[in-house]
């Protein structure tokens, strides 16, 4: 099987926010991401936005559960089912940090903590999230998500 780094494809929102983690470690259950604290973050009151960091923590968690499951590439695909992040503060420095731990790993679910911290260790954000692991399926195409000709109105 080719290695993860060949199969996953880049995901243009990490790549916005320029989300950097180092690649899986299959015998650690835990997995850290970087966040530069820059503009492309930024929401209308010039703070980091809580979107950023939701996004920040739900990579960091599905890669722990990667790390921490016999998680296939070719024939799996991993879902975050649910997601309670609590905001605590502004970072007070250029860079936060992600460090998720996975609680449980069951067959189908698997539950991870996360602590979002800048660089002085100021706890930013806390989260817990549940992510199931499912057959892969085929995924949606802009072509395939528009109706066929000639259904408008069909009620097809």
């Amino acid at each position: 099987m080719p290695p993860p780094s060949e199969l996953a494809q880049p995901i243009p929102l990490h790549e916005l926010l320029g989300l950097e983690f180092g690649p899986p470690d299959p015998e650690a259950k835990v997995s850290t991401v970087t966040m530069a604290v820059r503009p492309e973050a930024f929401g209308a009151g010039g703070t980091l936005h809580g979107g950023a960091l939701a996004t920040m923590v739900d990579l960091a968690c599905a890669l722990a559960a990667v790390q921490a499951t016999g998680f296939d590439y070719l024939t799996q695909s991993l879902v975050t089912t649910d997601m309670h992040i609590r905001y605590l503060g502004q970072p007070r420095t250029d860079r936060v940090l992600a460090r998720a731990e996975v609680i449980r790993a069951g067959s189908q679910l698997v539950v991870v903590e996360c602590k979002v911290s800048d660089d002085n260790g100021h706890l930013v954000a806390a989260a817990d999230l549940s992510l199931m692991l499912v057959t892969r399926r085929r995924p949606l195409t802009p072509a395939e998500s528009e109706p066929p000709a000639g259904s408008e109105g069909s009620g097809v």
